[in-house]
Order: structure tokens, then sequence, then C-alpha cells
């Protein structure tokens, strides 16, 4: 996890948000403070913190934004309101025209960039240089839809799949532009800081809040600060709690279910054991009768995986449609089918047969041929 996130930027980085609410004691209660991160704040950073490599302001619409093409196709996704700096920051390089500019954030320029999944989906594959689309806020009449100009695209980045989201379904914007066309206010909602190196993070991160406590009357209640490191570290606790309860829960499941392929086999076999003492009377050996109850209850079990692969596959992209199409929460949501985990899972089924099929096959093997015959 923490490999997928230094491609994502490095962990060289920490980033500060606003909050409204914070913790007193046990108790999480309403932050009522009246300050917020501006750009000056930004300024100070960069020029106060000798350990801070690079400040990057953000101000994220994760969902709820609809990008249009006059005439054409349109696509739901979100934007990023950021300066110059955030494709240096996030290590990520141009795939075609160029990245917002100093001069694009002084003049609050009516451009953007779009993300490689956007750019696809508003104009296959023509070359959107220069063309212009619309962005629309909001919803129904109170929709704030303002023209923007294409100037880049993006390079394909790789999905969050562990948050849900792909940065290639983003739209960037410079801030300004940001602040007067869509949330009107000078708020900036977080601050990414990247330092020189790893080890300068806990230097950096109290410059950087004693940069903040300076410029807003000596106030550090009104922000958090997330760590990526520590905060990948967290992720992959509970991450781990999550696994080792969804491990018990499918080993009791399956656990009933082996007990349930066992009692029908043993059902069967007490419904055919004439069959059996027919079979052993005309020459079957007791090795014959053990692999034929063996492969029954293996075929029941794999059959069992099957369908459970596809119920799984049905749910989990019913799911990503009604998160997408439907609630429309996120603009993207990876259904993953995983080819190798689905052999897995038919494997593990058919050892599941095996083990708690082999008492009722010994069971049938070992039946007298006089005996099973003799069997109302």
């Amino acid at each position: 996890m923490l490999e997928e996130v230094r491609k994502q930027g490095g962990v060289n980085q920490f980033t500060m948000y606003c909050v409204n609410v914070k913790k007193v004691g046990d108790v999480w209660v309403a932050n009522r403070s009246n300050e917020y991160f501006k750009y000056e704040d930004v300024l100070a950073i960069e020029a106060e913190c000798p350990s801070v490599k690079l400040t990057v302001p953000r101000i994220p619409a994760w969902g709820g934004v609809l990008a249009q093409v006059a005439g054409g196709a349109e696509v739901r996704t979100g934007y990023n309101g950021v300066n110059a700096t955030y494709a240096e920051a996030m290590d990520w390089e141009i795939q075609e025209g160029r990245f917002i500019s100093d001069e694009d954030i002084e003049n609050a320029a009516k451009v953007c960039v779009l993300g490689a999944e956007v750019a696809s989906d508003l104009f296959g594959g023509e070359s959107p240089i220069g063309k212009e689309i619309k962005i629309a806020r909001g919803a129904g009449n109170n929709r704030e839809k303002e023209r923007m100009t294409v100037i880049g695209t993006m390079m394909p980045r790789q999905r969050y799949l562990q948050f849900g989201f792909s940065l290639s379904a983003q739209i960037f914007i410079p801030i300004t532009t940001t602040q007067t066309r869509f949330t009107g206010s000078d708020k900036i909602e977080m601050l990414t800081i990247q330092t020189k190196e790893v080890s300068d993070i806990p230097v950096a991160m109290e410059e950087v809040k004693a940069t903040i406590r300076k410029r807003h009357r000596n106030r550090d209640d009104f922000f958090v600060i997330w760590d990526m490191k520590s905060g990948m570290r967290q992720l992959d606790k509970i991450s781990t709690v999550i696994k080792i309860a969804l491990g018990s829960i499918a080993g009791f499941s399956l656990l009933a279910g082996g007990i349930g392929i066992m009692n029908m086999m043993l059902v069967a076999v007490s419904e055919r054991t004439r069959e059996i003492g027919l079979r052993k009377a005309v020459g079957a050996k007791q090795t014959d009768i053990l692999l034929q109850y063996l492969m029954e209850s293996v075929a029941m079990c794999g059959v069992g995986g099957v369908l459970g692969i596809g119920l799984g596959i049905f749910v989990s992209k019913g799911a990503a449609f009604l998160a997408v199409k439907i609630v429309k929460i996120v603009p993207n949501w990876p259904a993953v089918i995983s080819i190798q985990w689905m052999l897995i899972s038919v494997l593990f089924s058919s050892v599941i047969g095996i083990v708690f099929g082999l008492y009722p096959a010994i069971k049938a093997s070992s039946l007298s041929p006089i005996e099973a015959l003799r069997t109302e």
C-alpha cells in the first residue's frame, strides 16, 4: 500500500485540512473558529519554512460535477482547484499541452487540465487542447455553469483502489478560478506540504504550524494534519482487522457449508444403500465406491463455488452501478474482478468437498454388499 502511495506522489508529504469539528477530551464538538487557510498562508509557508519543498493548496470537489462538450458528450466527475506546483508534487507528467501556470493563478484564468479518463470520455481519441468545455456544479436550476478552455491532459494514473476514486477522473482548475467562479470565497480547504526528505516531515510540521499560528491569532485548532506514512499504517491496521473479521466469517461459513455437504452425502448414502450393495455384488471395488462419492461431493461444492462467484460478480458490479449511476455518490467506482482469486475460490470449494465428503465416501465404500442388499 505504501508503494502505491509512493507512485502517487511520495510519502514525503503531509496534508492539513480545515475541520468543522474538533476533539475536546473524549468528545467531538463543533469548531466555532472563523479561521481558515488563505492563499497568503501558502506564500508565507514557502517563504518561512526551510524544510518545505512545495506547498500545494487544494479546493476539491470529489463529485457532483458535470462536464460537457458543446453539443456533445458529458461526464459526471469532480474537480480540484490547485496551483502550479500540483503536478510536480504528485510526480505526474503532462500527456499533452501544459499544466496550470503561475500566470493562470494570478489572472484567475478560465482554463482547465483534464485527467486521462475525463479526456477520453469527453473527446474520445481527439485532441481536446484549445477546445471549450462547460463545467457545472450543483443540482437542477442552481447549477453554477462555467466555460473553460482545455490547456492540457494528464498521463493516465493508477486508481486509488483503497480509497475508491481515480485522479484520472478529475478536472484541474486554477485555485483562484475555483474561488471566484465556484466557491465565492477565499477559503482554501486543504494544504498538501511536500518536504525534501521523509525525515524532514516532523520538523516541517512544526515550522508550518508555527507559521500558521503566527498568521491566525495564535490558533491551530481549526485544522488537522494527516501524515501520509502514518496514515497508511493506520489504514493497514484497519485493513488487517477487516481481513481477520471477514476471514473469521468466511471460516464459519465454510464450516457450516461443509457440515451441510457432509449431512447431504450421508443422506444420499442411506438412500442408495441397495445401489451400493448391487454395485459391489457385480464387481465394484471399495475404491470405486469411495471415488464415486468423493467426486459427487467435489462436484456439488464446485458448482456451489461457481454460483457464488457469479453472485459476487453480480453484486459488485451492481453496487458499482448503483453508486455511480443511481445514487451518484462518486464519479467512478471500480468493480475489481480477479481471475486468480476466482480460480482459487473454485479450488478451495473442491478441497472442502474432499474434506467433508471423505467420511460419507468411506462409510459408503465400507458397506457389506450382503447387508446393503438386505436394506429396504
